[in-house]
């Protein structure tokens, strides 16, 4: 049985500090003062401040339940419901993949080009598929107040929290949700086609980090066979809704530069950006036609 945490925040702090030490978590600082100001509703500022300050037993017995989860090795993002994406709080759910930086690199990849189509044009018009918490799609607005965005998932709740993360963001009148197993249900023509789709083989999901493994969605990480399967459906059928001038960017796994340059080759496009993410991995390509 774990002790009794205690009720004053700077003491309670660093037994959440410890507990999370001695099992294990890679970050026990971090993770430990993120779950205690979250239910807490108290500030670092107020911890160096004011280390006497009391905490109440509700939110006691609540930081002990995340404590716990935390320990049994559930992502801390996954526990507090929300992950920061961009600059922006976009709530998560068992469904939906963690926005993670790797992913901004697919957003500054075409970000200049979105804002310099807004600019031309007086609108910039994208399609983010796989959306999830519609982490991509939502970030691009923020930036392009003139873009307007779809985002398609096929999991209903996935798009409940994406259309959720618009509203809270104050970006729910240039978001849709669509319903649609890739292109299916898609209608029009886009300026950026965008997506961060599952491409992990489906021999390797088993051997994934036990909280990718255990916690993400695993439609959301099985590319197929060869990892590629969305790759070829993407480069296939993007060209019906792209727009002339158009852009077409994908997120990859850092081994798969070459074949996804080949698979987008073979349907007639041609690689125009390669980008790599803070860990120097190739991470996102940007095609055009």
């Amino acid at each position: 049985m774990a002790d009794r945490l205690p009720a004053a925040l700077g003491p309670l702090l660093r037994a959440a500090r410890e507990r999370l030490a001695i099992a294990g978590i890679d970050d026990p600082a971090l993770d430990s003062r993120l779950i205690v100001e979250h239910f807490s509703g108290t500030t670092r500022t107020q911890a160096i401040a004011e280390p006497g300050q009391e905490v109440g037993s509700a939110a006691l017995s609540a930081i002990e339940a995340a404590l716990r989860r935390r320990v049994a090795g559930e992502p801390v993002h996954r526990i507090l419901g929300y992950r920061e994406f961009y600059g922006l709080r976009l709530s998560l759910s068992a469904e939906t993949l963690e926005p993670r930086p790797d992913t901004e690199t697919l957003v500054d990849a075409v970000l200049p080009f979105a804002r310099a189509t807004a600019e031309r044009l007086g609108e910039c018009r994208i399609l983010d598929l796989g959306t999830g918490t519609g982490a991509i799609a939502l970030a691009l607005l923020s930036a392009v107040p003139a873009a307007t965005a779809t985002g398609v998932d096929i999991s209903l709740d996935a798009l409940a929290v994406a259309a959720g993360n618009a509203r809270d963001l104050g970006l729910g009148e240039r978001f849709k949700a669509l319903h649609s197993n890739w292109f299916e249900k898609v209608s029009g023509h886009y300026h950026v086609i965008a997506s961060n789709p599952p491409y992990i083989p489906s021999r390797d999901i088993g051997n994934l980090q036990d909280e990718v493994r255990d916690f993400d969605p695993h439609r959301a990480l099985d590319g197929g066979g060869d990892g590629l399967d969305p790759y070829r459906v993407i480069a296939a059928e993007a060209a019906e809704f792209l727009q002339a001038q158009g852009k077409v960017a994908v997120e990859i796994g850092h081994t798969q530069k070459n074949e996804v340059t080949g698979i987008f080759a073979a349907a007639g496009y041609v690689l125009t950006g390669s980008h790599r993410d803070l860990g120097g991995n190739d991470r996102v390509l940007v095609f055009e036609r």
